[in-house]
């Protein structure tokens, strides 16, 4: 994370106006970055707002760290994926790279925004209630929150990070077109039980009238169907099943 040097600041709290998630605080005529509350973005340093110079970086001398560090700066690439923002090869490109197959619904769970953040405890509730639903996780060769959990089939994270927070990560998997009533119905219980918010993108294939029969779930659940979405044409990678 980054620290603030208390004898270059002057108390101007400039930074406090760049802070993505409130966590640069003023007291006594200074200014002090609150370390439960940072979530490594560095926006404080990549964009050089203390006109003294007073804040610097620490040594992210952690794996967890490190890892809140990586999906908080959309810059860094993490080192799996290869991917930068957050390293998901997100399942939405899906007409790109064919993962979710006919008869299944993928899933893309974008938990935390900025001004938000996320506690990777609510994480784990999400990431639980998706596989206890019916939803397939993706592994940690797409999606770098696979590394965290201690079973890929229940979604429970390991518990030395629970109290971690970062700016956003997305729980990423797929359930089977029957199971999407169920998967929508735990995800509105999960979602009046944790202290962030998150926003869930369906991947499914439609036919030539736009129409996926999934989609009547939503109807049945009183979800909003989409009015803000993307359409892929099958120009990507040719699939047959």
């Amino acid at each position: 994370m980054a620290k603030i040097i208390p004898e270059n600041c002057v108390g101007c709290r400039t930074c406090q106006k760049y802070c993505s998630v409130d966590a640069i605080k003023y007291e006594n005529g200074k200014c002090f970055i609150a370390s439960d509350e940072c979530v490594d973005c560095y926006v404080c340093l990549r964009q050089h707002v203390c006109p003294k110079d007073a804040i610097v970086p620490t040594e992210l001398d952690t794996f967890y760290k490190q890892f809140m560090h990586v999906m908080s700066d959309p810059v860094e690439n993490h080192g799996v994926t290869g991917v930068t923002g957050r390293g998901t090869e997100e399942v939405k490109t899906n007409d790109v790279t064919g993962r979710v197959r006919k008869g299944r619904v993928g899933l893309c769970i974008d938990v935390g925004r900025p001004g938000a953040g996320a506690r990777m405890y609510d994480v784990e509730k999400i990431a639980m209630a998706c596989a206890a639903s019916g939803v397939v996780l993706e592994g940690k060769e797409t999606t770098p929150l696979a590394a965290l959990m201690t079973d890929i089939h229940t979604g429970k994270l390991e518990e030395g990070v629970l109290n971690n927070r970062l700016l956003s990560v997305i729980v990423e998997g797929n359930c089977a077109e029957e199971d999407l009533p169920q998967v929508l119905t735990a995800l509105k219980k999960v979602a009046g039980e944790i202290e962030t918010v998150f926003s869930l993108g369906l991947i499914m294939r439609v036919d030539e009238n736009g129409y996926n029969p999934a989609l009547k779930c939503l109807d049945d659940l009183d979800i909003p169907q989409p009015h803000r979405a993307k359409v892929n044409v099958g120009l990507g990678r040719p699939l047959i099943d």
